[in-house]
């Protein structure tokens, strides 16, 4: 459904806020209360109603009920002094009161992602502890689930330069489903729990959702170590498991002083200068990530993170993968395994990507050309990554 109201649009199916031809990003909590207070526009939405519809089964403060609310009125224009188009109604809750018109679905987004490669159907779920999940569905044929890693964004993601390449290619032949880990992308940001534990939660939860009984488990860096996390504790449903430029063990459980030192500096980075319009401070990680990024990639990359994950959640993120450690599991894993890892890679060295290696029993490791931890398009590696996972896929299929 596409609801106008002066110079914005909302579309409820592409999950997108325009101002004119410019989209408006929004939080997802912020983007899911601005839906209900226009699809009950004709009534007062309790506070209570609030509560249950976005935030279900959890306790959350009044202030925090306000934030989200001045965050709506900020991303449509309007002011809690101003209430032009939410007015708060004293001791009864708030209400849309500007002036709406309604437009059929968007017709794109009434195909069935689910038999195309290049549209995915996205969804949500909701974890053990009350957290909402947002997941994706490409494709058709046999399941691959790609966990979560170091911020993601479903939709964003699916249009980058630096993603799509891989998402597509996957979906051209697989049924690919994805998901945005707690605390960034299209899943809730305002949680408690930003743990470790906490990401296998989110990876049990799409894979449950998703009516999955035995499928292929793509990692791809900080995703490898939940992927291996959940190939343990759940053997019989992983069939096969793909680890792309991954870890065992974060910087600072396998780092030197220095390397720790360093990792501290990172968090230190992050929290000052994350959410700065200047994209200067978050250009350092780009240039790690991407060292042979072009100049629009790196573009991309930069204007999505901070679209992806407030600097507190990029934080929490952060020293989760600094200090994650699945070696005494590696042994453990039962699933075949094919291990990819860049030469060159200047984030997670090729020795993590050989250690895991070496610990998993039968594991294949292929060590790619290129020197970017997200492989692009355009690296040499490439053909040998489609190649070598292509294989893997269709191994012991008749």
């Amino acid at each position: 459904m596409i609801f106008r109201f002066g110079e914005y649009q909302i579309d409820t199916d592409l999950f997108e806020l325009k101002r004119g031809a410019d989209v408006v990003k929004v939080e997802p909590q912020v983007f899911g209360l601005l839906v209900l207070l226009i699809r009950n526009r004709h009534r007062v939405v309790s506070q209570s109603e609030l509560l249950e519809e976005i935030w279900p089964g959890r306790s959350v403060s009044l202030s925090t009920v306000a934030s989200r609310i001045n965050g709506v009125r900020s991303a449509i224009g309007d002011s809690g002094a101003a209430q032009r188009i939410i007015r708060t109604i004293q001791r009864k809750g708030f209400r849309f009161v500007a002036e709406v018109s309604e437009a059929a679905e968007n017709p794109a987004a009434t195909r069935r992602p689910a038999e195309t490669a290049d549209t995915q159907d996205i969804r949500f779920c909701t974890t053990s502890d009350n957290v909402r999940i947002a997941y994706a569905l490409a494709g058709k044929g046999r399941p691959v689930l790609k966990a979560g890693n170091w911020l993601n964004h479903l939709d964003y993601d699916w249009k980058s330069p630096i993603w799509s390449h891989l998402l597509q290619w996957l979906a051209s032949e697989n049924q690919l489903i994805r998901y945005d880990a707690r605390g960034n992308g299209m899943s809730d940001w305002d949680v408690r729990d930003i743990s470790f534990a906490s990401y296998l939660r989110d990876l049990e939860s799409v894979a449950d959702a998703s009516h999955l009984e035995r499928f292929t488990l793509l990692g791809i860096s900080q995703g490898c170590a939940v992927s291996i996390a959940y190939a343990v504790k759940h053997p019989e449903r992983v069939k096969k498991l793909i680890l792309y430029g991954g870890f065992a063990r974060g910087r600072r459980i396998r780092g030197t002083i220095e390397e720790i030192e360093q990792a501290e500096a990172m968090i230190t980075l992050i929290r000052t200068g994350w959410g700065q319009e200047n994209p200067a401070f978050r250009q350092v990680f780009t240039s790690l990530l991407l060292p042979g990024g072009t100049p629009e990639q790196m573009q991309w990359f930069n204007d999505l993170q901070k679209a992806t994950a407030s600097p507190e959640n990029a934080v929490r993120m952060r020293f989760v993968s600094d200090t994650l450690d699945v070696s005494s599991l590696l042994s453990q894993v039962k699933a075949p395994t094919l291990v990819l890892h860049c030469k060159g890679d200047a984030v997670q060295p090729l020795s993590e990507g050989m250690y895991i290696a070496a610990r998993i029993p039968g594991a294949r490791f292929v060590a790619l050309e290129g020197r970017n931890h997200l492989i692009l398009e355009t690296d040499p590696g490439w053909p040998k990554f489609q190649e070598e996972v292509g294989r893997f896929l269709s191994e012991d299929e008749a």
